[in-house]
């Protein structure tokens, strides 16, 4: 509970006791085990280690169910009606599917016992690809196609007309958020990929903070309070994934495959999704959703133990006690690299040395191994910010004697030629991911600095608003193709300028501290980090932003330049490789931690 009190003549908040809630930047995805079946538009009910998976379609539909033990997928008895586009709520040993699709929509329910399915009483209105919340005896279906706003209740035994959604759709958050008396209806389709949220209170629906990512065919889970939502459909299949915080939607890190049509069961800091479509294949993936608390300080917060005793003063973000600190050594010495991923699940491709190189190498917080090369030696591509160790691109870069513009995609295991960009160029600054990413400034073949800006909607490559500032060895970080900064660079001489991307131009903001080239980003939009490069010496300056101003904090352990970094947080990140020799294959970790420090006054 949070009080004001009055301390040497200033009112500050105290609380009774540290507050810890889940720590965002620490929240991941992570491969989990395959259905025996692949398929799409499926129902789930459980949690994150406990799950079953029932109906869905490839190409036809399907009655299979599946149990999920956190490990593995094993098939059990079928749903009496095969189906696709079905709802799911309840336990794995618990569970309700209702409505769907078969060569109509239906409106079908059928309970689940931990044995087998029983047809029950069905929907007053057939419908598919809805979305739901609660149990097997206390639920709620809402909306659906036919595009439909109406929202049935389940007591157990039958189903009640209740209050209409506030906006008609289908194609919502699967399988849904919340319970019977208090539900969240995310994004959805009707007549265009939505963005609405809306909130139910038992009674009525409330129009609430919209998704940053409006879409469609996505997956959603946890309660009205706390949720996620995450994959879809905007015009490709996207990765994003949103945290609900009861009031607003902040971007986390995205699911290593993007997918739509996927399902979502467990909680906002333990889910799991599984199937879902890539183009026109259903998948069998499933991947895991986990957060690690984090204690959460706030600057002017005293913490009392006992309600009495003083514990400690708060000091926000914990900078006083960022360090940076040596990681493993990459096998491949190099500079001008390219980084992607977590500060552990990180993977670093192409750079210069003796020679330019094509080898990849990821990394598991401990150590770096080598993987499958890309097909295309080269250095000055992309520096960071355009996927996860999974699911990465390499753009442009210079391969002797002049710039390429062929594009790279990492699946996990191979890289594959994709569409090329517009304009080869070396040296360019990149934000996003492997489906939605930017690529802005750098050098063109005639060494000429360039402001040029392209978007990638995963299938091509789109000139849109010129940086304001034409430069070259820039630092980029970013969430997407709509959200990125670009820091720094050379236009020749260093320039300290920084501007930011909402999606549709650039925007000059606050400078940083110390003007350079050729350094490293981590990051996005609202937090970022930047650091090393050259000042023209080399440096290990290393500076925060906030989303408004920089700070300077604590350099790198060893000053290098033409290094990379990668994750899209501020507070654990990731530098490697770099110039000077022996930087090449240096690695460190930048981890911001909250702390306590003792606050003494009479």
């Amino acid at each position: 509970m949070a009080t004001y009190k009055e301390v040497k003549g200033a009112t500050v908040q105290t609380k009774d006791e540290d507050p810890n809630i889940p720590g965002i930047p620490g929240a991941t995805w992570a491969s989990g085990g395959s259905l025996n079946q692949a398929r799409r538009n499926t129902g789930a009910a459980g949690t994150q280690t406990a799950t079953i998976v029932f109906g869905g379609s490839n190409g036809s539909n399907y009655a299979n169910t599946e149990s999920y033990n956190g490990t593995a997928f094993t098939e059990v008895n079928d749903l009496n009606t095969a189906r696709s586009g079905n709802e799911g709520m309840g336990t794995s040993t618990a569970a309700l599917s209702a409505g769907g699709y078969t060569s109509t929509e239906v409106t079908n329910t059928e309970t689940w016992n931990g044995s087998s399915w029983t047809e029950v009483n069905e929907l007053n209105t057939a419908r598919h690809d809805a979305t739901a919340a609660g149990t097997y005896t206390a639920g709620l279906v809402i909306a659906g196609v036919p595009y439909k706003a109406n929202v049935e209740s389940w007591d157990g035994t039958n189903w009640t007309e209740v209050g209409d959604l506030n906006t008609a759709r289908g194609y919502l958050g699967k399988n849904g958020a919340g319970s019977q008396t208090a539900a969240l209806a995310v994004a959805g389709y009707y007549p265009a990929n939505k963005a609405n949220v809306e909130s139910w209170d038992g009674s009525s629906w409330t129009e609430v903070n919209d998704v940053n990512t409006a879409r469609r065919a996505l997956g959603t889970c946890g309660t009205q309070a706390e949720a996620i939502a995450f994959g879809g459909y905007t015009t490709t299949e996207v990765a994003n994934t949103e945290s609900w915080n009861g009031t607003s939607w902040t971007e986390v890190n995205d699911m290593a495959t993007a997918r739509r049509f996927i399902s979502g069961t467990g909680s906002s800091s333990a889910a799991l999704t599984a199937g879902g479509r890539i183009s026109t294949t259903a998948q069998s993936i499933s991947e895991e959703f986990t957060t690690q608390p984090s204690p959460v300080l706030v600057e002017g917060m005293i913490f009392l133990s006992g309600g009495t005793t003083l514990k400690g003063f708060g000091r926000g973000g914990g900078l006083p006690s960022a360090t940076w600190a040596s990681g493993g050594a990459l096998s491949t010495g190099r500079y001008g690299t390219s980084g992607s991923g977590t500060q552990t699940a990180a993977l670093c491709f192409g750079g210069g040395g003796d020679t330019n190189t094509n080898n990849t190498e990821a990394y598991n917080g401990n150590s770096w191994t080598e993987l499958n090369e890309m097909n295309t030696a080269r250095y000055f591509a992309s520096d960071q910010g355009t996927g996860t160790q999974t699911a990465a691109l390499a753009i442009s870069g210079y391969v002797s004697p002049n710039n390429v513009d062929n594009v790279e995609s990492w699946d996990g295991t191979n890289w594959t030629e994709i569409a090329e960009i517009n304009g080869a160029r070396r040296g360019a600054g990149a934000a996003g991911i492997q489906t939605s990413a930017l690529f802005f400034g750098g050098a063109d073949p005639s060494n000429t600095k360039v402001a040029v800006n392209e978007s990638w909607n995963g299938s091509s490559w789109t000139e849109v608003g010129d940086l304001n500032t034409a430069r070259e060895e820039l630092g980029g970080c970013g969430a997407s193709n709509t959200s990125a900064i670009g820091i720094s660079g050379s236009t020749p001489s260093q320039t300290a300028n920084v501007e930011t991307w909402d999606g549709s131009s650039w925007t000059e903001v606050n400078n940083v501290n110390t003007a350079r080239s050729a350094a490293a980003a981590s990051g996005r939009l609202s937090g970022a980090l930047f650091f090393g490069g050259g000042a023209p010496s080399v440096t290990g300056k290393t500076e925060l932003w906030n989303g408004t101003s920089w700070t300077e904090v604590s350099d790198l352990s060893s000053s290098r330049e033409r290094l990379a970094g990668s994750s899209l947080s501020s507070v654990a990140a990731l530098a490697f490789a770099g110039n000077p020799s022996p930087n090449r294959t240096l690695t460190e970790e930048w981890t911001a931690d909250e702390t306590l420090s003792t606050l003494d006054f009479d």
